[in-house]
């Protein structure tokens, strides 16, 4: 059962045509990614899915409702979690203060304390370093932040975008075990990534994104055996 549908998706710059008529869907329980080179559009798709930038056409449907002009804000607490490009994280906030704001749409105390303590047992770093500035953390353990707060959120789709970017492999390693566990626990993961070789090897279906064009799509293991998709995306 598709949780996420995007259909027909336009999205404009001023006079430039960004997305040009994409569609694909995402499956309840799949690790999803989208890979393409700079420029290709994979961005600015997860920041239309999220409300961030306004569609021009088509229609996003979530969870079998229509979302396309539902405002960011109101997602989070349909199950919706986006860990942006580049982490942004809040520097001048505590990593503590970070996590609680990725809980704000949730009002049990209890619960959030109880999802907490599961961040901090997924991310023992997070939790040695909960009283430290956000901004005084490595780029590693700003993104397992980043995934840390959208995670107190409990979401049923977590979006990320390029989590491995300016990582020291050891760290790129960590981050894509991290994935893996997030969705074997249960959460559906749409992933972004420039590194085409890890992301075709935790995921269930792939979208090549070209210039705004999905120009390929398939299972992830079969598309790593792809020569348009190894000569593109996989030569070292």
């Amino acid at each position: 059962m598709a949780i996420l549908e995007v259909r027909d998706l336009e999205v404009y710059y001023g006079v430039i045509q960004a997305i040009k008529g994409i569609s694909f869907e995402v499956n309840q329980g799949e690790i999803i990614a989208l890979i393409g080179a700079n420029g290709a559009g994979k961005t600015t798709t997860l920041q239309t899915i999220t409300g961030l930038i306004p569609a021009k056409a088509g229609r996003i449907i979530y969870n079998g409702t229509d979302i396309t002009k539902t405002p960011g804000y109101k997602l989070v607490s349909m199950g919706i979690a986006h860990v942006p490009e580049g982490r942004r994280v809040f520097a001048e906030m505590t990593v503590l203060q970070n996590l609680r704001m990725g809980a704000y749409t949730r009002r049990d105390k209890a619960e959030v304390d109880e999802t907490l303590k599961s961040i901090y047992q997924r991310f023992p770093r997070l939790e040695e370093r909960r009283n430290q500035p956000a901004g005084t953390l490595s780029g590693g353990e700003q993104q397992m932040l980043a995934m840390g707060r959208a995670l107190m959120s409990r979401p049923k789709l977590m979006l990320m975008d390029e989590p491995s970017m300016g990582l020291s492999p050891i760290y790129v390693n960590e981050i894509f075990d991290i994935i893996k566990e997030i969705h074997k626990s249960g959460t559906t993961v749409l992933l972004v990534e420039q590194n085409a070789k890890k992301a075709l090897s935790i995921a269930d279906k792939a979208y090549v994104l070209e210039t705004g064009r999905i120009v390929l799509s398939g299972d992830a293991r079969e598309m790593m055996d792809n020569e348009q998709v190894r000569k593109a995306y996989l030569s070292e």
